[in-house]
């Protein structure tokens, strides 16, 4: 199960995020479901197409399977998904 807590070292791909902070201005509000994921960028599929964002300077708002809402620092997100995935709590 998906929580706050856990949610980054989980698959992201088809979660529902919103780009709430940005370094890039051209980021913010950016929304839609993740489609895509590398080390550095989410792939977010928007109303207007893939708009492909980078991880690092961001702050993302995941919208959670229960209902419960997640806001999380993109350079936590920083690493190959196969990897952070299977990184363990106390190596974040």
């Amino acid at each position: 199960m998906i929580t706050p807590q856990t949610l980054i070292r989980h698959e992201l791909i088809g979660l529902p995020v919103s780009v709430v902070k940005a370094r890039n201005p051209a980021y913010c509000g950016i929304s839609g479901r993740i489609l895509d994921e590398t080390r550095n960028m989410l792939v977010i599929l928007a109303s207007t197409g893939p708009k492909w964002v980078e991880k690092k300077g961001t702050t993302f708002l995941f919208h959670l399977p229960d209902g419960a809402r997640a806001e999380v620092d993109g350079s936590a997100l920083v690493a190959q998904p196969e990897k952070r995935i299977s990184m363990r709590k106390n190596n974040r």
